[in-house]
């Protein structure tokens, strides 16, 4: 397999991310109160959709990176694996709505600081199409990392601080 430089690992990260963030919004919306959600099920779902056009578009990247694909692509999947083990640990079988969120809110803070990441190293390198996809990701992960916060405070809004847990 083909040895990544620094830039295409951290690629391969936030391929990775994007596939795990899909399942992991899945998984918090199945944590939601259907009756009293606050439109969380509308931001999830397009976070969602949003994850899923980063995956398309860091996957089409990789393919231009000659002879480089198979090996962002198995780093990509390494990554999910591992933020995928991350979530059943966090979100155990006792989890609620509010500890959903309360994972959104680390893993979309990752996610910034790995498009960050991305961003430095590209100023070295300086590739067109990586700096093009991180000023599309990088303000689309900030949104997602506030709306997970904001998910957070609202939830715990609704939840009496002085009752047992």
């Amino acid at each position: 397999m083909a040895e990544l430089t620094q830039l295409e690992s951290k690629i391969g990260e936030v391929l990775g991310l994007a596939m795990a963030s899909q399942v992991a919004t899945k998984k918090v919306a199945s944590l939601l109160d259907a009756g009293n959600d606050h439109g969380l099920h509308e931001k999830l779902d397009r976070m969602r959709q949003e994850a899923s056009e980063t995956e398309e578009r860091c996957t089409d990247l990789a393919g231009e990176i000659e002879g480089k694909k198979t090996a962002i692509l198995e780093q990509a999947r390494e990554t999910k694996t591992e933020a995928s083990s991350m979530m059943d640990i966090y979100l155990g079988d006792d989890a609620d709505a509010l500890d959903g969120f309360e994972f959104l809110t680390m893993a979309e803070a990752g996610e910034v600081g790995h498009w960050s990441v991305v961003e430095k190293f590209n100023e070295q390198v300086g590739d067109r199409s990586v700096g093009e996809l991180v000023a599309w990701a990088l303000p689309i992960q900030q949104r997602h990392y506030d709306a997970a916060l904001e998910g957070s405070l609202t939830l715990a809004a609704d939840i009496d601080a002085n009752e047992p847990e």
